[in-house]
């Protein structure tokens, strides 16, 4: 008997049903040995040796696979293909005690009889570079974690994090921000002019001036375009040029880890955590009807944008049945992008093309049914041909002075191509037919105000396409990222967007300061390309890491002794406590800044900042009495945000939380009125406040007004919109000035 392990329970049961009764499979259930958590685990002397233990949760089933690991003849180390599967076999094979002669490592990119036999004929020994360079990863930012987390403790306050990659993540966010806070608007007019011709009506837009062409700014201000309007409203027009081209859009290529993330942010609205988890469900293997547990997609983390041979010919098959010869073509094949791309691995593919969504979908929940569409339609459309896009435009002219040039551009779909499978984002604008020298009749013209806007803050989409271009993490750390800097309070999700919370700020410029190397994108790139050179071999552990240690610890030593905590956490003030007459000091804490009396221990006199939220609050419920004991409540803070609690504590625990009104009534039971809640996570939203009695609640806040289109509630869009609550409904207008 032979015993093959892999990671997961669920691709343990897809492989058992491949290899039959002469194979037992197991799970490791992910790890089975890690650095302790109680302590840095890394002898530092004695060339950066890990001391791995195994953890609690992982001691039961280690035995159970010891047991089984003796019985069997040969054991078969199954895990994925990419360096951390490369180290879980590897702690596999240390753990169990396992040598060349009674242990294998095979490696597969899909779940299917096909690669699993196919990895079965070709077994290899594990790859001690790529553990390495896994084992590298794992180290340095154990290293960065370990020693300057607890820095973080000693000068703000205690539980704080950084990372090697997070707080580069963070910086990114903070920097975006404070862009958006230095932006100044500038004000620009475009004008536009409607003519009819012999043929239709044309839409076009003012483009030259007495032969120059007008850029952005010409029309700083409504004189200036008032000023021109005033021109062509006087003026007679022709049809002074027109021009037709045809372009190919080439199909965009399969999917990479990163680019899948990006993509199911934009079209499925999910979080790259969740976009990860999905995957590894179609990956390990969905029940499918008499068939039992299939992969259905190729492994997703992945760099790479290869795809089989076995792939391209199923492909080619599909669409010549399915649509016919001009919908196939050669197979195409995409280069990676990426310097560091695996190009040994395969991009995000179906295991099958053969197996459409419309196939699966009865056995796929919403979300897999969804992400599995995605992913099919991107692999096929990348072997479609070239859509073709016709394109025109054309120029209407004033006939006499002054000379004005008027453009209109439009462009149409001729031939659908990948876009017949793939999503067509084009938006076709189809101009009639008409001939040089005919007359064009001018029907109103007018001028539009515009501002510029500022850089959009990230998205979990564009955080990640900005961490890829800088080098900044791989396909596996991509979705971790961005959780824990959620998790630990650095950012908040806003309407999709990433705000920074203000502690991202003062961490992040504490570290930029003084530890600007550690947070320098180039630096961090350069330490990933470093562990790239380890898994290929060209550089060896032990020397990547001194190189790193040494001069981060000598570095950490002085600026622990140079930077005192109140001159990060504290700064002067014009008040002076009310209690004993002393200065007060502005402080931050971990719910954020605060007034705090310098005559502390003494003197615990604190107050809440003048426009915080705490003050806004004790000044709206400053009189209310405690509902238990009559003593007055008072605003307090918690991880939560602001709430009320009695001062009589701790005789009296009584805490009431603070409600934020909408003034919306709800449209749920027209009972009681629409408050801001905070959910479990984190994410703020809208809510009866009748609640459990209603439970009609919305993610966004609520305008007040209706929909025009189907009556439901408006709430507040991105950039001045506002859109439909109402799925499904569509609607998306602009705020009213009111």
């Amino acid at each position: 008997m032979k015993l093959v392990i892999v990671e997961s329970p669920t691709k343990a049961k897809t492989i058992q049903k491949f290899l039959g009764k002469k194979f037992s499979v197991m799970s490791s259930y992910g790890h089975i040995r890690d650095l302790p958590k109680s302590k840095m685990g890394i002898d530092i002397e004695n060339d950066f040796a890990p001391q791995y233990v195994v953890p609690l949760k992982a001691k039961k089933n280690l035995t159970a696979l010891k047991l089984k690991a003796k019985k069997a003849d040969m054991v078969i180390l199954a895990t994925d293909e990419d360096r951390e599967g490369e180290a879980i076999a590897w702690h596999l094979k240390e753990a169990l005690g396992l040598t060349n002669e009674n242990s294998q490592r095979i490696a597969f990119h899909e779940i299917t009889d096909e690669a699993i036999a196919e990895a079965l004929e070709h077994p290899r020994t594990i790859d001690e570079r790529m553990v390495d360079s896994q084992q590298a990863r794992r180290m340095l930012d154990r290293l960065v974690g370990y020693e300057l987390s607890p820095f973080l403790w000693r000068k703000i306050y205690r539980g704080l994090s950084a990372g090697r990659v997070q707080s580069v993540a963070v910086r990114m966010v903070v920097e975006r921000e404070r862009e958006i806070r230095a932006f100044n608007a500038e004000e620009y007019w475009t004008i536009e002019a409607d003519f009819t011709v012999p043929t239709g009506t044309i839409t076009a837009a003012l483009f030259t001036r007495n032969g120059e062409r007008l850029d952005k700014f010409a029309l700083p201000g409504i004189s200036a375009a008032d000023a021109i309007v005033a021109d062509l409203e006087k003026a007679s027009y022709k049809i002074a040029d027109v021009n037709g081209r045809e372009a190919k859009k080439t199909p965009p290529p399969p999917f990479t880890t990163s680019i899948l993330q990006q993509e199911a942010s934009r079209r499925l609205n999910m979080s790259p955590k969740q976009t990860m988890m999905v995957a590894q469900q179609l990956y390990e293997g969905v029940t499918i009807g008499d068939e039992g547990a299939v992969g259905l997609i190729t492994y997703m983390r992945t760099d790479s944008m290869n795809l089989s041979e076995k792939f391209l010919t199923e492909a080619q098959t599909y669409l010549l049945e399915t649509y016919g010869k001009e919908y196939a073509t050669e197979p195409r094949r995409f280069k990676s992008r990426s310097k560091n791309a695996q190009e040994a691995h395969e991009a995000i593919r179906p295991s099958s093309a053969l197996r459409t969504p419309e196939s699966v979908a009865e056995y796929l929940d919403p979300k897999q049914k969804k992400l599995y569409e995605l992913i099919w339609r991107r692999a096929i459309a990348s072997q479609m041909p070239e859509a073709i896009v016709r394109t025109t435009t054309i120029d209407v002219a004033t006939v006499q002075a002054p000379d004005y040039t008027l453009r209109a551009s439009g462009s149409v779909l001729s031939f659908d191509g990948w876009r017949k499978v793939y999503y067509n984002d084009a938006n076709d604008v189809d101009l009639p037919d008409v001939t040089v020298g005919a007359t064009a009749m001018l029907q109103k013209v007018g001028g539009t105000q515009h501002f510029t806007e500022p850089p959009a803050r990230f998205s979990d989409a564009t955080l990640i396409k900005s961490l890829e271009e800088h080098g900044i993490g791989r396909p596996s750390t991509y979705a971790p990222t961005i959780s824990t800097i959620t998790d630990r309070g650095y950012v908040e999700k806003k309407e999709r967007r990433l705000y920074p919370t203000e502690l991202a700020e003062l961490v992040n410029d504490l570290l930029v300061e003084h530890f600007p190397e550690i947070i320098d994108f180039e630096f961090t790139a350069t330490l990933e390309r470093e562990l790239d050179e380890i898994a290929e071999g060209e550089k060896q552990l032990v020397p990547v890491l001194r190189a790193f240690y040494t001069p981060f610890k000598e570095h950490l030593i002085v600026k622990d002794a140079e930077i005192s905590k109140e001159s990060i956490t504290q700064e002067a003030s014009d008040q002076v406590c009310a209690t004993c007459g002393k200065p007060m000091v502005v402080k931050f804490g971990r719910f954020g800044r605060f007034l705090a009396c310098t005559g502390y221990p003494e003197c615990r006199t604190t107050k809440p900042l003048a426009g915080s939220d705490e003050a806004v609050a004790a000044e709206t419920f400053a009189a209310e009495p405690c509902e238990l004991c009559g003593k007055p409540m008072a605003v307090k803070r918690g991880r939560f945000g602001t709430f009320l609690g009695c001062t009589g504590y701790p005789e009296c625990k009584k805490i009431k939380p603070i409600v934020k009104s909408t003034g919306v009534p709800c449209p749920g039971c027209g009972k009681g009125d629409l408050v801001e809640k905070r959910s479990k996570r984190g994410r703020n939203f809208f809510a009866c406040n009748t609640y459990p009695a209603c439970s009609f609640a919305l993610w966004s806040k609520p305008t007040g007004e209706k929909c025009p289109t189907c009556g439901s509630l408006l709430v507040f869009a991105a950039k001045g919109a506002v859109r439909c609550s109402m799925k499904g409904c569509g609607y998306i207008g602009m705020q009213s000035e009111t």
